[in-house]
């Protein structure tokens, strides 16, 4: 099924100073198509929670909203280190962040954990040496 609507915006490693604003462009592009406030809401953590692990861990990547009839679809997909203990990177608290991010306070360990608090359907998939894909889904019914 194709989208009813697609967004696509690239993320690099480091960049803090654009840090929050493909998450706070989503949330636009969300609010005008007309998304609830709930769903807008972990939408908008969830972006933006994928949005600076892009930043923070991996060597650059993608985010691409997807909207369906009854479906937001948010996939992030980096080129990276990949993640090698997923159930450890799944607990709040644990962080592999260097102390560059730490020091501009991120960091914290709760991306992952969050992430897969707001959305309704949430996938990972990472391969050490090559990258990771997050690939989460907000009802809209």
């Amino acid at each position: 099924m194709e989208p009813l609507y697609t967004g696509s915006y690239h993320v690099a490693k480091d960049d803090y100073t654009s840090a929050g604003h493909a998450s706070a462009d989503i949330k636009r592009q969300l609010k005008q198509i007309g998304v609830s406030g709930d769903v807008l809401r972990r939408v908008a953590v969830a972006s933006y929670e994928v949005e600076l692990n892009l930043v923070i861990h991996s060597l650059g990547g993608d985010l691409t909203l997807n909207v369906y009839p009854g479906l937001v679809e948010l996939i992030s997909s980096d080129i990276g280190p990949g993640i090698p203990d997923l159930k450890m990177a799944m607990k709040e608290g644990y962080s592999t962040a260097s102390e560059m991010a730490r020091s501009l306070g991120f960091g914290a360990g709760m991306g992952l954990p969050n992430m897969k608090r707001n959305a309704d359907d949430f996938d990972i998939k990472s391969t050490v040496g090559v990258g990771t894909t997050i690939t989460m889904g907000f009802h809209l019914a």
